[in-house]
């Protein structure tokens, strides 16, 4: 109401005729059907505008720092356990490809998101309202903003029923929890630099300690966690109010696109802060992986299907017991030679998968 008496106001000087905050102003329209399309435009906007390239930004610089990695073969992990060798790129692929997945949800999730309830009015019925009014409010939209915006083919569902923005507060959760799980990947990568893994470095942004000399921390993917934290926060907050919506009109629609417009803006820094400031510019401790690399027992797991599981198990007790290699321990406990446990054992060649024989 406060809009329409303002720009009523505006309209009466401009015009030199008086023009009415309800009569003029509001015709065809109501605050039940004008909030919701509102809400909508903004949460589009901020998605395609905002988000989507900065995901896409992300995809590009992860891609390329994997392309330069194809080479370095480090320990894979599974309950933080050491596990059989993959490469740099293919643990950076991965992040790609969950990114590139977030992509289309999100565009799938907007296909929704884009269906206006302009029209609608009071409860759903379009009562004073022309019946094509909401359909050609969505031509100029999408003209003057654009973007694809049509009407709600039910428009009772899109007045009381914020189904679309609830869905892509949940596609910007699942966001949050790709974002967290790389986030926390460098963060383990850079660990140490002396007690910790020690695989790469990030850029040093800041100093990490008042009271420690030369520490530095990962400030980059912890913000970016914590960003990741409040937008599952959001996501809870999206939830109920779109659930709370009682008969022809949801009263939570303020909560929920003020949850959802931060969540867009929050992942859309964190996806250019991780590119730009963190994956784009990590060094890689090459001698550091190596050297893990090379004294990883599971790499045993290889002649699984030569020596068997049990001689197999053996062979890695003994390897770590005893700080040797499992080629060592291999040739006292196999009728294997060097140059075959070399072939079976090289860990670049481990990456492709298969079976040896």
């Amino acid at each position: 109401m406060n809009m329409n008496e303002v720009l009523a106001t505006i309209a009466t000087q401009k015009l030199g005729k008086k023009v009415h905050p309800n009569d003029h102003i509001n015709m065809s329209q109501s605050s039940n059907d004008v909030m919701p399309t509102s809400m909508s435009v903004a949460v589009y906007l901020e998605s395609a505008e905002k988000l989507l390239p900065a995901m896409e930004h992300l995809v590009q610089v992860i891609q390329k720092r994997a392309a330069g990695l194809q080479h370095v073969v480090t320990t894979g992990r599974t309950h933080l356990m050491d596990a059989m060798p993959i490469t740099l790129a293919q643990e950076l692929g991965g992040w790609a490809s969950q990114i590139r997945k977030n992509v289309l949800r999100i565009q799938s999730a907007l296909e929704r998101v884009r269906l206006l309830a302009i029209g609608g009015t009071a409860v759903g019925t379009g009562i004073n309202a022309h019946p094509e009014f909401g359909k050609k409010v969505c031509v100029i939209l999408s003209r003057q903003l654009g973007a694809p915006f049509e009407q709600n083919d039910n428009l009772f569902e899109a007045l009381s029923a914020p189904d679309a923005i609830v869905e892509l507060s949940a596609q910007l959760k699942v966001l949050a929890v790709s974002l967290m799980k790389i986030a926390n990947d460098l963060r383990w990568m850079n660990s140490g630099p002396i007690a910790g893994f020690g695989e790469i470095e990030l850029p040093a942004l800041q100093p990490g300690s008042s009271i420690m000399p030369g520490k530095i921390n990962p400030v980059i993917p912890e913000s970016v966690a914590m960003a990741c934290a409040r937008v599952m926060g959001n996501d809870v907050t999206a939830t109920v109010a779109g659930q709370s919506g009682s008969f022809q009109l949801n009263v939570m629609l303020p909560v929920l696109v003020d949850s959802t417009l931060e969540s867009l803006h929050l992942m859309s820094n964190a996806c250019t802060l991780l590119a730009d400031k963190a994956i784009a510019g990590f060094s890689v401790n090459e001698a550091r992986i190596a050297q893990l690399v090379g004294r990883n027992p599971i790499l045993v797991t290889a002649l699984n299907p030569i020596v068997g599981y049990e001689v197999g198990a053996k062979i890695a007790k003994t390897a770590y017991k005893e700080g040797r290699s499992v080629k060592d321990v291999a040739l006292e406990c196999t009728q294997l030679t060097a140059d075959e446990l070399d072939k079976h054992l090289d860990p670049a060649k481990l990456t492709h998968g298969g079976i040896a024989h």
